[in-house]
């Protein structure tokens, strides 16, 4: 074990210790000064990629109809994670087997989704390792370790969900909060940007979008006090273009909304709220948090982005933080040129629970109230529900049956706690969902677990320690659980679950064949029937897996990708391996 891995186990150990003793189901947080990765710097080890890798603007464009490459961590930009290969189908994938296993250097959570581009693999590791492999042997081209800042903050694990890809370079932001662009073939660092301060609570461990020469990345900070943004960057160079903050420095207050999306009330003491934001005024908008977990989506026709923001800080002790919260919760829509706000649409005003919006917004055609198809942005959220909306103005269509069992919503946080489900994970937490176009199904991982909301007073700390304003404690009497459920987005009716011994955490793949590929904490990876559910394939891992699979092909046959490296937030059991299977 080098001395890399030392700090990082050691690390682990201390999340764990913290995670049974205060029994805070949703947050495990990163130490202030968290230890760097020793390395090599600036330089990746290795030799470089026998080809070269191109990826112009026309082929990421038609990523969606790509039946041999994964070039976006979501599949496309609409992310709809349908990957549009039959190779592997229901007929065969009882015979599906591994082909390889890649081992990284990090024994630890593991949420990359591969990106593969003509045969070419890349993969990233919690503590922002990055390879590139053969993704037809395993065989390791190069390997990147980050030397991490003196400072890191992150609440829920060092994790990184994946690289972009443009032309000849690779994206990977840092939890450090850099974003950094490398030669494709060689891993040679380009340049690198520092795009906000640590020590005030920013991380990233989104992976970028790559779109139009910019590169788009959001922030973590939720639980620090940040003030959430978008940003793009200039791929060449690494400059800043616009930012787009998730928090408007006026009008944050909003509507002053009553009811949730589903039109129930929140219990809201809105004279106070009134009374307390004039008194003491808006400038808290500088720590009202609205972190952007996910990558955004991008419709190029209408030059438009679609992201969903994350929770108002703090957490739980909303008397600090008078009025909607906008744009925190929210499913926003920007211009992809300049950034320029064009909608929103707020799910929870005044959020006390943390069922914020993280899973990255797909975008598709639902029928709409009339019947007709319209062109729809739809997001799976922590509340267990699905919601549809017109795509031109955010109009909330529709939103889909409960998907996981909900009950006493939304009881205010009390000081000896109050119990509610879903809890603070959701639902649907980060986890990207997916579709199948042609069975008109969304299908989303959700989490059930039983928690008591607690609150108390708390004043700002300073962005580099945690600012819950109380605790979310999972109820060891109860049981945890998950569920895979399949919606139909045209009716909002649950077509089909599976349910799941573990709460499921890590992101769903729909292929032309017609299947669902989902992981669960245990280790066990399925294959589903897309329409039916029925469970038609399963393999163990011997780690949690907790990431998005991906498929693409190589020379012909078709291969499904999966990290398994567990899970910090839920502390599935850590691994470091991606695992790899084909037909035989």
């Amino acid at each position: 074990m080098d001395r890399t891995e030392r700090r990082a186990h050691a690390w682990k150990r201390r999340s764990r210790a913290l995670g049974a003793g205060v029994a805070l189901a949703a947050f495990v947080w990163g130490a202030h000064g968290q230890p760097e990765v020793a390395g090599q710097g600036p330089t990746a080890t290795g030799g470089p990629v026998p080809t070269n890798v191109s990826v112009p603007q026309a082929r990421l464009d038609a990523a969606g109809n790509d039946g041999t490459n994964f070039l976006l961590s979501n599949g496309n930009y609409a992310q709809t994670r349908y990957y549009p290969a039959e190779q592997i189908n229901t007929t065969n994938v009882a015979r599906l087997r591994p082909a390889f296993v890649f081992q990284t250097e990090v024994v630890e959570s593991m949420e990359t989704a591969p990106i593969v581009v003509d045969g070419v693999m890349y993969i990233t590791t919690s503590y922002n390792h990055l390879y590139a492999l053969d993704a037809a042997t395993g065989t390791e081209f190069w390997h990147y370790k980050h030397k991490q800042g003196p400072v890191t903050t992150f609440c829920c694990g060092p994790n990184n969900r994946g690289v972009a890809v443009m032309n000849d370079r690779v994206f990977m932001a840092t939890l450090d909060a850099k974003l950094m662009a490398f030669d494709a073939k060689t891993g040679k660092v380009l340049w690198s940007t520092q795009i906000a301060d640590p020590e005030a609570g920013y991380s990233e461990t989104m992976a970028p979008v790559a779109v139009d020469g910019k590169v788009l990345i959001g922030t973590n900070g939720g639980e620090y006090g940040i003030r959430g943004f978008l940003k793009a960057y200039n791929a060449n160079d690494g400059k800043e273009l616009w930012t787009f903050y998730t928090i408007p420095e006026r009008g944050h207050e909003g509507v002053w909304a009553v009811n949730d999306a589903t039109g129930r009330d929140m219990h809201r003491d809105i004279n106070a709220e009134k009374k307390a934001l004039a008194e003491r005024g808006g400038d808290f908008y500088k720590t009202l948090g609205g972190g952007v977990w996910m990558a955004p989506a991008v419709d190029r026709e209408t030059r438009t982005i679609f992201l969903v923001a994350g929770n108002p800080s703090p957490d739980l002790y909303g008397a600090e933080r008078p009025g909607d919260n906008l744009y925190t919760n929210s499913m926003i829509a920007l211009d992809l040129d300049t950034g320029a706000y064009k909608w929103h649409y707020q799910y929870i005003a005044h959020d006390v629970w943390d069922l914020d919006a993280a899973s990255p917004v797909i975008l598709t055609e639902a029928a709409g109230k009339d019947g007709r198809m319209r062109k729809v942005a739809i997001h799976g959220g922590k509340t267990g529900h699905v919601y549809v909306h017109d795509r031109a103005t955010g109009e909330l269509i529709r939103y889909s049956e409960a998907m996981i069992p909900q009950e006493n919503m939304w009881v205010l946080p009390t000081k000896e706690g109050a119990r509610m489900l879903p809890g603070a994970n959701g639902g649907v937490e980060w986890s990207p969902m997916a579709i199948n176009p042609q069975l008109r199904l969304a299908y989303a991982a959700n989490l059930h677990q039983p928690m008591t909301y607690q609150v108390e007073e708390a004043k700002y700390p300073g962005g580099s320690k945690l600012w819950l304003g109380g605790a979310f404690k999972v109820i060891p009497s109860e049981k945890q659980a998950g569920r895979l459920v399949a919606v139909n987005i045209d009716t909002g009716k649950i077509a089909w679950k599976f349910d799941t011994d573990q709460p499921l955490i890590g992101g769903v793949l729909a292929t032309a064949g017609g299947l669902v590929f989902n992981g669960e904490g245990n280790g066990l990876f399925r294959a589903f029937d897309a329409k039916t559910g029925d469970k038609l394939w399963e393999f163990q891992c011997g780690a949690g897996v907790n990431a998005p699979a991906v498929s693409y092909m190589v020379n012909g046959k078709q291969y499904v990708a999966v990290a398994a490296g567990g899970n910090t937030q839920i502390d599935f059991k850590r691994g470091n391996s991606v695992m790899v299977f084909s037909l035989p």
